[in-house]
């Protein structure tokens, strides 16, 4: 029961947050955190994914709460945005052992690459400008959150245990 709790505990935490940076960074750089081109910064909370399973329910509803809770969402942003999340933080954490010099590459990539392809679908039904344009710029904003913030949470994460003191 203890460990349910703590699932359900950290998986609400990290949808908070998740929901919390967004909407944030929206008041405070209007327009960053959506659109095509986005350096939406919670996305580098993908990153929670490579230490606990937890936080694949948690930022999938963080996600979809987003995007249900932003006044400039698209219709389809809520099913999209939070398959797409879904599909990425499940290949994380599928691959959170595989790494390279002590670096989940491919882990960190997965973001880029389910959100490119579904929201960049998305974002060529409603807005035009074809789907690979559409895709390129969501996997170019999605791979600077993920390997610039992203990769510096990781390390932050890792360094000293902090990851095995805060998830266990």
């Amino acid at each position: 029961m203890r460990n349910k709790s703590r699932f359900l505990a950290q998986g609400a935490m990290i949808a908070a947050l998740y929901v919390g940076l967004t909407h944030l960074q929206n008041v405070l750089i209007p327009n960053s955190a959506s659109f095509a081109i986005q350096f939406r910064a919670s996305e580098a909370l993908c990153v929670l994914a490579l230490f606990t399973p937890a936080a694949i329910p948690g930022l999938t509803v963080g996600c979809a709460l987003v995007n249900l809770t932003f006044a400039g969402a698209l219709p389809l942003d809520v099913p999209v945005g939070g398959l797409a999340t879904l599909l990425a933080v499940s290949g994380m954490y599928s691959l959170r052992k595989v790494k390279i010099k002590g670096y989940p590459l491919f882990a960190m990539l997965l973001p880029a690459l389910s959100n490119a392809f579904l929201v960049g679908w998305e974002l060529s039904v409603y807005i035009g400008g074809g789907f690979w344009l559409n895709a390129l710029y969501v996997a170019v904003g999605e791979l600077a959150v993920m390997l610039t913030l992203g990769t510096a949470l990781y390390y932050a994460l890792r360094s000293r245990g902090l990851a095995d003191r805060i998830f266990r």
